[in-house]
């Protein structure tokens, strides 16, 4: 099993940028794909980017790619998402790992994330003038 903690949420005006942070720990050599999901007020959980942990590949939602990216820290244990805010963008984000790296290759991570085995308890991001 893996534990996931995020941080690095806040309140911040359109334009500007956050980076979230995801520090694992337990069995995370065991989980190949790793994503951050985010729950806008009144919306469904959506996937918003994902990456294959050893092979390096990376994959976002069409309404951040551009504006997102999803390092990762192999030494830390940690991984990221940078970005550069829109008001649209307001909502839970999660952080989630699963398994399989055929998680992070089939479209469904672009919804729920069923098969995502792992989630964090989230950090709240809220982009408003």
């Amino acid at each position: 099993q893996v534990h996931l903690v995020e941080s690095g949420g806040g309140s911040v005006q359109p334009g500007e940028s956050l980076r979230l942070s995801c520090a694992a720990s337990g069995d995370t050599y065991e989980r190949r794909c790793m994503g951050w999901f985010r729950q806008a007020p009144g919306k469904e959980l959506e996937g918003v980017a994902v990456l294959d942990t050893r092979a390096g590949h990376t994959f976002y939602a069409a309404s951040v790619k551009g504006r997102f990216t999803i390092p990762q820290d192999n030494a830390k244990n940690t991984l990221y998402l940078q970005m550069s805010l829109k008001p649209e963008d307001t909502g839970m984000y999660y952080c989630a790992a699963a398994a399989g790296s055929y998680a992070c290759y089939t479209d469904s991570w672009r919804g729920s994330g069923s098969q995502f085995d792992d989630w964090g308890q989230g950090t709240q991001v809220t982009v408003s003038s």
